[in-house]
């Protein structure tokens, strides 16, 4: 197999930036983008104009689909590079970019601040003992990797504007699944103000979570909960108790 990768890179924030190619050459059929961008900075490379090889960067942590680190944009497609097989990408060339919605720290790798800004302005967090209901809620939305890539589709986010996403309505979803009654009117106002009145219900983030979240399934019953005060239908809490 050889592919030609052709790389978007940054030297800093402040830079230009400028494409630039490397050739991969593997026997290896399951070989990923992120096996790729791993070889290339493990070889011995020298650039002709400048006498040195800065490596790509780029993130990465688990390589197994359970982290997030190394989203980025394949192909024009936002998806994760560790989940990404080089044999199902068509032609030669894949191209290498950083996601598009978030300020570029350097090549492949963004400044991600914006989504951990969010949960703490909704105030992402328990601050009492957790209900003991409503298990399956609470567990689909904590399989939220929080890479960013449902930002990067969503025709409704962008930084600063307030509305946190579906990076913020998962986290968000699960503490009202697990939260005392008397948590749940503070965390409906954060849910209302930054997920639900933000959300045009494109549900582009649907088709691209790695994590396959039935965000459609979470956002009603989210909405349900949050929004129209139906608890015990939204979430299976054995209480009663709605939104005045």
């Amino acid at each position: 197999m050889r592919k030609l990768l052709h790389i978007l890179r940054r030297e800093s924030a402040g830079s230009a930036p400028y494409w630039e190619d490397f050739l991969y050459e593997s026997q290896d059929e399951a070989a990923t983008v992120a096996t790729a961008l791993q070889s290339i900075g493990a070889e011995n490379r020298v650039d002709s104009g400048s006498g040195a090889f800065r490596p790509v960067a780029w993130e990465s942590s688990c390589l197994q689909r359970r982290c997030g680190a190394c989203a980025m944009v394949i192909n024009s497609h936002p998806a994760m590079a560790c989940d990404t097989r080089l044999r199902d990408l068509a032609g030669e060339r894949v191209t290498l970019e950083p996601l598009g919605k978030f300020p570029v720290v350097e090549d492949l790798i963004v400044d991600r601040t914006v989504m951990m800004e969010n949960l703490k302005r909704l105030s992402v967090w328990l601050s009492e003992k957790a209900d003991p209901g409503a298990e399956d809620m609470a567990f689909e939305a904590s399989r939220c990797l929080q890479c960013g890539l449902c930002l990067e589709v969503c025709p409704n986010f962008a930084p600063g504007l307030g509305f946190g996403g579906m990076a913020a309505m998962n986290p968000i979803a699960r503490l009202i699944a697990n939260s005392p009654q008397q948590m749940r009117k503070s965390l409906a106002k954060n849910y209302m103000r930054g997920v639900y009145s933000g959300c045009g219900k494109s549900l582009a983030c649907r088709d691209i979570c790695p994590a396959e979240i039935d965000m459609e399934k979470l956002l009603a019953r989210s909405n349900a909960a949050a929004v129209w005060g139906r608890w015990k239908a939204a979430v299976g809490s054995r209480d009663q108790g709605h939104i005045d």
